[in-house]
């Protein structure tokens, strides 16, 4: 509930507490201690509110029905309970019951903003088709169950969450974007003069590191800081135990860069917040940092990647490989395991190259699945290396285990990145473009909010 709803609420709870006598004398002799308490209107308290602030009956924004009505639109207990699923799933910890409430009251916030954003772009008749919306669920699937949708289907189900909830959160996604690149994104200018200068310093700074960061921003005030300081250290340990950092930016983030994973790609320290270009500086990809503050709220980072401005890099290679993999059954003993893992060790030393990879894994009943488009950097960073120093028609020695299955990837093929000559301008133009984008989508999105006719349930 937003700041003038609870102010409305503290009104409406004085006004019942007193009779009309009662109303009628203190207006007339306004007790001379209110005066006093009266707080002065400063950039920290904006509205004068007195420093000691007495609540009438018990309010306790965290315990009640999580429902809302937005603008005629009805969000159900049960949309919640499935977006909720979406985030839970993504942590290999079980969230704490005392977390789990913080966690749907997160979620129907979004949810809010969501159904805010859709209202809005179908008000400039803007609406995704379904078909626009299954085949970006479509394209879900292939990353996660290789093209399967009924199989991502049954998991969604198995979580507690549903298509539906998915296809929702892709719908939002869709009609926002498409209105910041129809209503905004024509009326944002970069001038050749903000693109040289950019260009400049980035030649100047050829051959140091630029890092690709991903952050989960929090919003405060000096009322809230508290309160979000203490929700960021619960989303970090989440983090910690194993909680996937894109599912939490795109649930829990404020900033523009929640609809991809909270990711920024790569950027230098010079364009960070100061706070976060000291402790970016300072980080190893793969490490998680935070919360730290900068100006109007808290940061989550994580450090994904790093590597030198206008240098090539060899985890830039495009690589062709084949992943050959063999899985057990659920009872196996360990010396049934281990005999066919020996088993297929000695397979795979037998095969003569790429050309004999799908007939010998036929004989030891492998699975072979080939993909000829794929960066060495987005690989795990302690296969790269190993990749990045084998002759094609060579394999990594087995990696695995008997719950995940035993495979070897072999190198099928290799491009390396050509070596950087200049500055990308259109990059360079695309990316200030984006920033701009993302300021002005939240203060669109913050104008909504106000705006919205809103009862919660």
């Amino acid at each position: 509930m937003n700041a003038p709803s609870r102010i409305c609420l503290a009104l409406a709870a004085f006004g019942t507490a007193l009779s009309p006598v009662a109303l009628s004398a203190q207006a007339a002799q306004p007790e001379p201690s209110a005066q006093n308490n009266q707080g002065p209107q400063t950039a920290q308290n904006p509205l004068g509110i007195p420093t000691d602030v007495a609540m009438f009956g018990k309010t306790d924004p965290n315990v009640r029905t999580a429902t809302a009505v937005v603008n005629g639109y009805v969000i159900t207990g049960t949309d919640i309970d499935q977006r909720v699923a979406l985030v839970t799933a993504a942590s290999d910890a079980p969230v704490p019951e005392a977390e789990m409430q913080r966690l749907r009251m997160q979620v129907l916030r979004n949810l809010i903003d969501e159904t805010l954003q859709i209202q809005e772009a179908a008000s400039q008749e803007i609406v995704p088709t379904p078909a626009e919306i299954n085949q970006t669920y479509a394209r879900v699937a292939s990353q996660n169950f290789g093209q399967d949708m009924a199989a991502m289907s049954a998991y969604l189900t198995s979580i507690g969450s549903s298509e539906a909830a998915l296809k929702r959160q892709i719908e939002g996604e869709l009609a926002w974007q498409r209105l910041l690149r129809r209503d905004i994104a024509p009326f944002i200018n970069v001038s050749e003069e903000e693109v040289t200068e950019l260009a400049n310093r980035l030649e100047a700074a050829r051959g140091t590191d630029e890092y690709r960061v991903a952050e989960i921003y929090l919003s405060t005030t000096p009322e809230t800081e508290a309160a979000v300081r203490e929700n960021a250290a619960r989303i970090i340990e989440q983090l910690r135990q194993g909680g996937s950092f894109a599912a939490y930016a795109r649930q829990f983030s404020e900033a523009s860069t929640a609809a991809v994973g909270g990711d920024l790609d790569f950027v230098r320290l010079a364009q960070l917040p100061s706070e976060l270009s000291t402790a970016v500086s300072q980080m190893q990809p793969g490490q998680l940092v935070g919360p730290i503050a900068i100006p109007g709220g808290l940061s989550i980072v994580y450090l994904l990647d790093k590597r030198q401005i206008l240098t090539a890099d060899p985890r830039d290679a495009l690589l062709s490989l084949k992943q050959i993999s063999i899985t057990f059954a659920p009872d196996v003993n360990e010396a049934t395991a281990a005999a066919r893992v020996e088993e297929f060790t000695g397979a795979i030393n037998s095969m003569r190259g790429c050309g004999d990879a799908e007939r010998v894994a036929a004989t030891i009943g492998a699975s072979v699945v080939t993909n000829d488009q794929i960066r060495a950097r987005s690989l795990p960073e302690t296969l790269q290396q190993p990749l990045l120093a084998l002759q094609v028609g060579q394999t990594t020695p087995p990696f695995g285990s008997v719950a995940d299955g035993v495979r070897v990837l072999m190198l099928c093929g290799r491009d390396d990145p050509e070596a950087t000559t200049g500055v990308d301008v259109e990059q360079i133009m695309d990316r200030l473009a984006e920033e701009r984008i993302g300021k002005r989508a939240q203060r669109y999105l913050r104008d909504l909010r106000n705006d919205a006719y809103i009862v919660y349930n």
